[in-house]
């Protein structure tokens, strides 16, 4: 076992790495809010099907395998498995497991694989009984329809994974844990799902007003160039480029946040007008 004492504590990068210009004003937007880890944990696992199971051999050994999964209303996810795929017999000796999430490399403004949202859910599995049986039953069917086909047969099994541990990594830089009971508390970003077309919206026909939020509401007077690279409830990350170098996650936040799943429309013309107006 490694001792914890000889563990890095930072990357030993050469300095010049980290170093980002700052707003040369007083930035006009309101103080940064983003999403807690345990949001952007439930938002992530609500968003997708897939993940990644692993589970612990008779042996001990770690085994990998990808699963479809649904989830109850609490956040936890609900496997149906196979007793004919090793990682049913698996959790049959040995409940503990996790599963990981990853969110889809897509946005051309992050077109590293590794800049993007994953998280891993951490517990142990238990088969529900009565009323939460039934409830992950129609939240795996919910999820993966074409499980309707196979559900009844005699070896498959409802499992569902009662989170104990949450590890959110949101991209280079971005990480922390949570706990189980923030994690079921949170609620998922309603407009997870029109994120990604509202990113390329901006990026391909808003340059002009993302570049007017950065100089007014970020205070980077001197930008050249913003790029939207993410968006949620509570407003807008920015690539901003300027003769200093680039700043390559400055947060926008919104007037108030989205509690709607079309809220991102209002609330980027909102921003846009307080820009131009200030």
């Amino acid at each position: 076992m490694t001792d914890v004492a000889t563990v890095p504590t930072d990357h030993d990068a050469p300095s010049e790495i980290f170093e980002v210009p700052g707003p040369l004003a007083t930035p006009a937007g309101h103080a940064a809010r983003r999403r807690t880890p345990a949001e952007h944990a439930r938002t992530l696992v609500q968003g997708s099907i897939l993940g990644t199971l692993s589970t612990l051999t008779r042996d001990g050994d770690p085994w990998g395998s990808l699963v479809s999964y649904g989830v109850l209303a609490d956040g936890a996810p609900v496997l149906l498995v196979s007793r004919l795929a090793e990682h049913t017999r698996n959790l049959e000796g040995d409940a503990r497991a996790s599963l990981v999430v990853s969110e889809q490399a897509t946005s051309p403004a992050r077109p590293d694989p590794l800049d993007h949202g994953r998280v891993t859910l951490a517990g142990r599995v238990a088969r529900p009984e009565g009323e939460r049986l039934a409830a992950a039953r129609a939240a795996h069917l919910a999820a993966v329809p074409s499980a309707e086909i196979y559900i009844d047969f005699g070896d498959f099994s409802l499992f569902v994974l009662e989170v104990e541990r949450v590890r959110w990594v949101g991209g280079y830089g971005r990480m922390d844990s949570t706990d189980a009971a923030e994690y079921l508390a949170a609620e998922p970003d309603p407009v997870a799902p029109h994120a990604a077309y509202a990113i390329s919206h901006l990026n391909e026909d808003h340059s002009d007003a993302l570049l007017e939020m950065a100089r007014v509401l970020a205070g980077f007077t001197d930008a050249t160039e913003a790029i939207c690279v993410r968006a949620d409830r509570y407003g807008l990350d920015l690539k901003i480029r300027t003769p200093r170098g680039t700043a390559p996650d400055v947060r926008i936040t919104f007037t108030e946040p989205c509690t709607e799943p079309n809220g991102l429309r209002a609330a980027t013309v909102d921003l846009a007008k307080r820009a131009r107006g200030a």
